[in-house]
């Protein structure tokens, strides 16, 4: 509980941080795989990844931003995964679906995150045992999955849906699909806003982490496509297909 205030405490200051650029639409240069960069990303991962290695300093951290962090970690390391803003494209076309995201890492599992939408104002906090919760305007309140309704509502990615995806709905007799930017979807599925999401497609780890402990704490479910637990501190970081459940298959 007391790594979840920490968690919030620096997506919050990251989260002004980002907002103060939100309306400077400032790139720095283009990134390796052409996304676009922005100020924003590098002030927010300065802040974060001072915060928690002065709050845990024996704790490893790999961050998007930093690629002398993404080193290999053992399968029963402990260490935090950070994707300082997640959504640039969602950034850049000033939709407010973008977020900060921070996860603890436990034994390859994701055991707790926050995932923060500093535009919607949208705070979303997990941990394994501790339950989900959403802060806003309104306060804050526990958040769980619902249950199954007759026409489940998928989520998909704003910029990134695939044919898979669509064959994959389909195949479930998914009519209705909502779309979202970032490790939002996750969320969307956590407070039962939507019942499921697939992705099919090359994601990394910390794109991922922080949003599967909000769902999973809430009560859902992210399985790779065999149906298997998905796991973290791969090699190079690279998730595989999966899909995450509100209400597990």
């Amino acid at each position: 509980a007391a790594m979840l205030v920490v968690f919030e405490r620096l997506a919050r200051k990251a989260g002004a941080t980002i907002m103060a650029h939100y309306e400077l639409d400032c790139r720095l240069d283009d990134k390796q795989d052409a996304s676009p960069l922005t100020a924003a990303d590098l002030a927010a991962d300065k802040i974060i990844c001072a915060g928690l290695r002065a709050a845990y300093p024996h704790i490893n951290l790999v961050t998007e931003e930093q690629s002398d962090t993404h080193k290999g970690m053992r399968a029963d390391e402990r260490f935090f995964l950070i994707d300082p803003l997640d959504g640039t494209k969602e950034f850049l076309s000033k939709n407010g679906q973008f977020t900060v995201n921070i996860a603890l890492i436990e034994n390859a599992i994701a055991v707790a995150g926050v995932v923060f939408a500093p535009a919607l104002n949208r705070m979303f906090l997990g941990a394994e045992g501790l339950g989900a919760t959403e802060t806003d305007e309104a306060g804050t309140r526990p958040i769980q999955v619902r249950s199954k309704p007759q026409n489940p509502v998928a989520v998909a990615s704003r910029s990134h849906r695939s044919p898979e995806t669509g064959e994959f709905l389909a195949a479930h007799n998914i009519t209705e699909c909502v779309s979202a930017g970032s490790s939002l979807k996750f969320c969307l599925v956590a407070t039962g806003e939507a019942d499921i999401y697939p992705r099919f497609g090359t994601t990394m780890e910390w794109d991922t982490a922080a949003g599967q402990a909000v769902l999973e704490a809430a009560g859902g479910a992210v399985l790779n496509t065999e149906g298997k637990a998905f796991r973290y501190g791969k090699s190079d970081h690279r998730n595989g297909n999966f899909v995450a459940w509100g209400q597990r298959p």
